[in-house]
């Protein structure tokens, strides 16, 4: 717990002192170390300075210090019961439980994009994180525990950045969790094939002062390259610990790590905070803003002071909002305005680029003492392969050529699997209902939870292959090639080229693609992407468009599900370009993005990524869906007293007696014809009275009820209960189209299960009662509704975090009015043709 939680007369020992430079070193000089004993005194009558006593001196602290160091009370050390005791804890047990409690560490990555963060997350946490080989895949921190030599690690990923100014929202993130949050050690992952750009970033958290170790990863590419590094010699000019690391394959990781209880330690002897020399008028106009900085105790404990003061200098937003609220903030305001004129007018030029110059002069200085690099150029074959996938006249049709042979793929290698599973699934419902007693449990294991999760769990083999292609093009780089070529086109709706990639995300989760957008620099791009990104058909559509494409154009299977992905393709560029036209004027920010190197994926990383997806869509098996499952089958079930039009009873029994006449008066060879018929008819009665059943239930109550609005698309009202539970999550129509429709299947050696129903599936009721439910123009209307309307409940509320409710409601609404205008047309049309 924090010093500043502690009330009158308690006590504890400190286990961390946070904080930067001069307020650190002044704490420290005051007793305010590890494994001392402090407690507190009393608080002032505001409960604002508070005096505590350590060391035999009595010393007053303001809470917000005091929050900057971190303590252990005897009741936290018996509750957390770190010795194993239970009872009175002496001071001597006390300091015990400090130690011990003192070899956690908290480790921040934080690096450039591609630079193999994620990469060494995932090895060394044994997490399965994604790693995509272009920039944004990070775009939220993420956590693991990590135990080495007695010491446990929580390490946080944090996404990935260029530079710690206020720029982007990935730059303000790690900038302010560093701030805010103190980790022990930040780890900071550096692309050996790219120093330059990366240590850009190292410069940045050097004027921060927190403990650095830099992770020189990709270190066999630059030793495949032929390149020279005296990586230690830069080390101790830094005072940083470098240690070569090739994450992929898992080398240097564990030395990392106990470079870091070293520094964590203070036991190394290279660390040292250093200050970048920004020339004599710079580090003039630094020393004046830190005086006035320094004389608010509030503003040492945000940052730096050295760094507060460069980035202010900067222009750096959120460094301007810092001061504000401070005692000194007229003084840091005329200071400020005369130290960026006298700087502007000495060099000629923007503050900023000076500094940033400075910066990139330092890092060209220091690697040019330790680096040499080979003449042949490291990329060369990066160029050779792109001479052809961003070629002008190869770019398109090689992208078009993957994007199909992925659906290919996906529909036509996913069929075996399918088939397998669609038949175990088979023999499971069967076996139930031969072993089970009739009653409400079996029927609710077989139709229930067997038809509806079953109906979805048998397009796993789908999803997988698609997650596959995805990942694969991710982890080459190629992805980034792709936002490369698009850029001109995205640039003519409004968007820009980087908005590709979390639309292309969005074929197969629009949840992690409307996160992707906070790669994104300006605001009204993110917003408007994500208005577009639910029409990217995510793979919980998949499972729909299989069953209905498959069932009603097995013919042109992949150039079916291939429009429909157009399709939607299509009605985000036009939509872009109406909402750029409307909403969203403001000029476009420039086009900046990294094409980095090709790489060769490990098969491993790429079957990792598509089965920890796959692993999220069993997962909704065992949520969401089951429990849907489970609601519309018991919505369909009851109630139990059914007032029939008809005796079907009296029919069957009817049926049975004229079965056993005409059975009696037959030859042997008429009495097989006699059968067969007897069970055609037979079946006509049960579906019939079944089918009357479920219109009367209550899901048939609701489907009737709001039938009306969609009997102009062609659906009837089983149609309409899917639509409605698909709002849930999109692979729940299926599931629910199991339920209502597998219900009275003619379960013979002919039957196709679920497919059949729906080809035999007649309209009930007053509305076209007897034709055909499905033909080709409503089972492409009901294929383009899906497509288009309401969002799941996840892409809503991520709509609403990313952005605010008003822009998730609007996509609620103006989704779900453009799906029943454009299946309309479209039916209308197939219809009239």
């Amino acid at each position: 717990m924090k010093l500043s939680e502690l009330t009158d007369n308690q006590e504890g020992i400190i286990i961390k002192v946070q904080g930067y430079g001069a307020f650190r070193k002044r704490i420290t000089e005051m007793g305010f170390i590890k494994g001392k004993k402090v407690t507190v005194i009393k608080n002032a009558p505001l409960k604002d300075p508070v005096e505590y006593s350590i060391m035999g001196y009595q010393v007053s602290l303001r809470r917000s210090e005091a929050a900057l160091i971190e303590v252990i009370t005897k009741e936290e050390a018996v509750n957390l019961k770190i010795n194993n005791f239970e009872g009175t804890l002496n001071d001597e047990e006390l300091k015990s439980s400090a130690q011990k409690k003192e070899k956690n560490i908290h480790i921040a990555l934080v690096g450039n994009p591609n630079a193999g963060k994620t990469t060494l997350f995932n090895f060394a946490s044994g997490s399965k994180e994604h790693v995509g080989n272009y920039s944004g895949v990070t775009v939220d921190s993420k956590l693991a525990k990590v135990h080495q030599n007695g010491y446990n690690f929580d390490v946080v990923d944090l996404p990935g950045t260029y530079s710690l100014t206020a720029y982007t929202s990935e730059e303000l993130y790690v900038r302010q969790y560093i701030t805010e949050e103190f980790p022990d050690v930040v780890i900071n992952v550096v692309d050996a094939s790219n120093l330059e750009r990366n240590l850009y970033l190292t410069t940045q958290l050097i004027d921060m002062d927190v403990k650095v170790i830099l992770a020189l990863n990709m270190y066999d590419e630059l030793e495949k390259n032929g390149a020279r590094f005296d990586y230690k010699a830069l080390g101790k000019m830094l005072g940083i610990p470098i240690i070569p690391t090739v994450s992929s394959k898992g080398k240097g990781i564990k030395k990392l790590f106990d470079k870091a209880i070293e520094v964590y330690e203070g036991k190394d002897p290279i660390v040292r905070h250093i200050h970048i020399n920004y020339g004599s008028v710079i580090e003039n106009s630094i020393s004046k803003l830190q005086k006035h900085i320094r004389a608010d105790r509030n503003l040492t404990a945000i940052a730096s002071p050295r760094f507060l003061a460069v980035k202010l200098l900067e222009g750096d937003a959120k460094a301007l909002d810092y001061i504000e609220s401070c005692s000194t903030v007229k003084e840091i305001h005329e200071t400020l305005k005369q130290e960026i004129k006298l700087i502007e007018s000495t060099y000629n030029e923007v503050c900023e680029t000076v500094i940033t110059d400075a910066k990139y002069g330092f890092i060209d200085g220091a690697l040019k003492e330790t680096y040499i690099e080979n003449p042949i150029k490291r990329r060369r074959k990066t160029a050779m392969i792109d001479a052809f996938l961003t070629h002008k006249l190869f770019g398109f049709p090689l992208f078009f050529f993957f994007m199909f042979m992925t659906f290919y793929a996906t529909f036509h290698l996913g069929q075996y699997p399918m088939n397998w599973i669609e038949t175990g699934i088979a023999y499971l419902g069967e076996f139930i209902q031969t072993v089970m007693p009739d009653g409400p449990l079996k029927d609710l294991i077989a139709d229930g939870i067997i038809g509806g999760v079953g109906g979805v769990i048998v397009f796993l083999p789908n999803i997988l292959i698609l997650f596959f292609f995805i990942s694969f093009m991710e982890d080459t780089g190629y992805m980034a090639r792709t936002a490369f070529i698009m850029d001109k086109l995205m640039h003519k709706i409004g968007l820009h080229g980087k908005s590709f990639i979390p639309l292309v995300m969005g074929f197969g989760c629009n949840v992690p693609a409307l996160m992707a957008t906070r790669t994104l620099e300006n605001r009204n791009d993110r917003i408007l992407t994500m208005l577009i990104t639910p029409f990217m058909s995510c793979s919980a559509r998949l499972p729909v468009y299989i069953l209905i494409i498959g069932t009603f154009f097995p013919e042109n299977s992949s150039l079916a599900l291939f429009g429909v992905y157009l399709l939607g393709i299509l009605l985000a560029v036009v939509f872009a370009k109406i909402f750029k036209a409307s909403f969203f004027k403001s000029k476009e920010a420039p086009f900046v993005m990294e094409l980095p190197p090709y790489r060769v994926p490990t098969l491993k990383s790429t079957l990792v990524h598509m089965w920890s997806k796959g692993g999220e869509y069993l997962k909704k098996m065992g949520g969401i869906i089951l429990v849907a499952s489970v609601i519309i089958w018991a919505l369909g079930y009851f109630p139990l007293d059914v007032d029939y039009s008809k005796d079907y009873e009296n029919l069957l029994a009817k049926n049975e007696g004229q079965l056993n006449t005409a059975l009696q008066a037959a030859t042997p060879a008429e009495q097989t014809k006699i059968l067969e018929d007897y069970e055609v008819s037979t079946t006509a009665i049960k579906n019939q009275m079944l089918e009357e059943k479920q219109e009367q239930s209550y899901i048939g109550q609701i489907g009737n009820l709001i039938a009306p609005v969609f009997h102009p698309l062609g659906f009837d009202w089983k149609m309409t209960v899917s639509i409605l539970t698909g709002i849930a999550a999109k692979e729940v129509v299926v599931s629910t189209m199991g339920v209502l429709y597998q219900t009275g299947e003619n379960s013979d050696e002919n039957s196709e299960g679920l497919r059949n129903n729906l080809r035999k599936q007649k309209f009930t009721g007053t509305y076209r009662n007897g034709e055909n439910v499905f033909d080709t123009a409503s089972a492409l209307s009901f294929l383009i509704f899906i497509l288009i309307y309401f969002p799941c409940i996840a892409v809503v509320a991520t709509i609403a975090r990313e952005a605010n409710w008003k822009w998730s409601a609007f996509v609620v609404t103006y989704t779900t009015a453009l799906a029943w205008l454009v299946s309309f047309v479209g039916y209308h049309i197939i219809n009239f043709l």
